[in-house]
């Protein structure tokens, strides 16, 4: 029901500079959940950290993680004594404290850049904004008992996806990225939602610019090691 894996090891410099000690870097995962996002972020920032894969829902298939976490969701991140369990607010975590002791401040935008407030927004919202409509349509189409599954919520909340989604359509029809001209954490928070769409089998009605944009994050290395975990 559990298994662990370790990533690629931390550098020096973190250690010299006063980062955490990587090992101390721990996070619950369930295939194909949000916890995709801090997964991919790890991934993309080469550092050490412990994953436990959990079975889907790990509240219900695996109540001894209700001690880790109350709310029984996932993820779950733990930095030494931290806890997070947004998965938007632990990639924004990672990307500032771990990303620049890495070698690797592109996937964090600093305050000081222009497009900071704009990474910002798309950072959260990926999940308040395109994933809720998203879990509405899994519920009600896949996870409730025949007899309660809702077809009309379904479509209604696929509509409510799709109208979201025009902002990503309208971002991406002139740049590769989402903002500060590179990829970012930001990239990853609204590419899983992307890659729950795909994977509820709402996708069909991505724009082109959208589905080449999915199409350049799914084919980073980093997002296929997350994958496979």
């Amino acid at each position: 029901m559990e298994a662990l894996e370790t990533a690629a090891g931390v550098c020096a410099y973190a250690e010299r500079n006063g980062v955490t000690p990587m090992g101390q870097l721990k996070l619950y995962h369930c295939q194909g959940s949000r916890s995709l996002r801090p997964l991919w972020m790890l991934e993309e920032l080469g550092l050490d950290y412990e994953l436990h894969v959990l079975p889907f829902p790990p509240r219900v298939l695996h109540k001894e993680y209700l001690s880790v976490n109350p709310l029984g969701t996932v993820p779950c991140f733990f930095d030494g004594d931290l806890r997070m369990t947004e998965s938007p607010a632990i990639c924004h975590y990672l990307a500032e404290k771990y990303g620049p002791a890495q070698g690797k401040p592109e996937l964090h935008v600093r305050s000081d850049e222009p497009d900071y407030g704009r990474y910002l927004n798309w950072l959260y919202f990926s999940d308040a904004t395109l994933t809720f409509p998203q879990t509405l349509v899994l519920r009600y189409s896949q996870l409730e008992p025949e007899q309660r599954r809702l077809p009309q919520a379904v479509e209604d909340y696929r509509r409510w996806f799709y109208g979201r989604l025009r902002a990503v359509d309208a971002a991406v029809q002139s740049s590769d990225y989402l903002g500060a001209g590179r990829f970012t954490a930001a990239d990853i928070a609204v590419g899983f939602a992307l890659y729950l769409s795909r994977l509820i089998g709402i996708d069909q009605e991505f724009s082109p610019a959208v589905r080449a944009y999915w199409d350049r994050l799914s084919a980073r290395d980093a997002f296929k090691r997350a994958n496979a975990k």
